[in-house]
């Protein structure tokens, strides 16, 4: 189960206390923002992209909405995301709980500078009824996530 795998993963980067489940879905931002009790963009929402080197994962602002054009000049292609009934396959976790956490091996994460709006964010946690509360710091450092700007400014 992706869940057991985020959690042992939270738990070897001392973050296991950071973990929430919840009784109600957080499959959406609108979802998740209502189960933590917090404004929409403090989530942070990661979206499966399959890039021409494989998938990656980029995360953003809940409220954020990715900019082709940025997109393009950054990643020196245009954005295609994974289809709904391949993310498990390619990203490890099921739609309404892909997060940057336990993903196999190869998949690169992104930061969107977007998320920078934010400290501490969101993200799910490998199921549709649960999200981590973490740092940007700790965010970047258990992730190896790469900060980038591709999302239209709010």
């Amino acid at each position: 189960m992706r869940v057991d795998a985020v959690r042992e993963f939270l738990e070897r980067h001392g973050l296991g206390a950071a973990y929430r489940q919840f009784e109600v879905s957080s499959a959406t931002v609108d979802l998740a923002a209502a189960a933590v009790g917090c404004e929409p963009g403090r989530i942070a929402k990661t979206l499966s992209l399959l890039g021409k080197d494989g998938p990656l994962v980029l995360v953003v602002m809940g409220t954020a909405r990715l900019d082709n054009r940025k997109f393009k000049d950054v990643f020196h292609q245009k954005a295609h995301f994974i289809k709904a009934e391949d993310v498990e396959s390619l990203v490890g976790h099921p739609m309404g709980g892909v997060c940057p956490f336990a993903l196999p091996e190869g998949v690169p994460v992104y930061l969107d500078a977007s998320l920078k709006n934010f400290d501490p964010v969101y993200p799910a946690a490998g199921a549709p009824n649960n999200a981590v509360e973490i740092s940007l710091a700790d965010l970047e450092r258990v992730t190896g996530g790469v900060w980038v700007d591709v999302c239209k400014a709010e």
